[in-house]
């Protein structure tokens, strides 16, 4: 972590604590409003992070996943994860990242495993959000990720496992930049004083081509 980013964490932090104390104060100055419990603020704190961080001890098995998930998840995303209606799909489009049509489902383009489990845990199933089990979520991911061929069909996920997963796009989203003024230094003296234009968006596939009205 960088000295900036610790300093402005550091003030974060300090900005926040201050906050809670002055409202506390005034709080009880005036009568109004409690302290937040710790259990309170568990039921806010849940999100997990790519490290692994913040999931919960449990586990669950592709095999219960799919009992969950056809009776929670399929009327919206399909027996198979191949989506029903508008709804999202979740399975296959593997190597269409770069085509014209991308299918950006959990498995050809989500980054992270835990990405997963944490989506499901605070949003789903849809207009039942939090209704699942710790176990169940784990086992809904392991299903998802079973049906895009990241687990095998006996696997049980658990916090370590679902961590360690590498996903397929795990380094998607780290491209190099094509621009050509990034891969230059600024110029500090005998700069030209002519500006001269070295490539165009289209020709690094940039910018789609867009054809005009007749």
């Amino acid at each position: 972590m960088s000295k900036s980013l610790k300093n402005i964490l550091g003030i974060s932090v300090a900005a926040l604590i201050f906050t809670s104390s002055t409202t506390t104060m005034a709080g009880e100055r005036l009568g109004i409003g409690s302290l937040v419990s710790k259990s309170v603020i568990a039921g806010w704190d849940i999100d997990a992070r790519p490290d692994g961080h913040g999931l919960p001890k449990g586990s669950g098995t592709v095999e219960k996943g799919e009992e969950v998930y056809l009776e929670q998840c399929a009327a919206c995303h399909g027996e198979f994860g191949e989506g029903a209606g508008r709804y999202p799909v979740l399975m296959g489009g593997y190597d269409t990242l770069t085509t014209a049509d991308p299918q950006k489902t959990v498995g050809s383009y989500w980054p992270y495993a835990t990405t997963l489990y944490d989506y499901i845990r605070r949003a789903m199933p849809y207009g039942n959000a939090q209704s699942l089990t710790t176990d169940e979520v784990y086992s809904v991911s392991a299903y998802v990720l079973f049906m895009n061929d990241i687990l095998e069909e006996d696997a049980t996920l658990d916090a370590q496992r679902l961590a360690a997963i590498k996903m397929p796009n795990r380094n998607g989203f780290i491209l190099p930049d094509p621009r050509p003024d990034v891969k230059k230094t600024a110029c500090m003296k005998d700069c030209k004083t002519r500006i001269e234009v070295k490539s165009f968006a289209r020709k690094v596939a940039v910018t789609p081509d867009v054809k005009k009205p007749q």
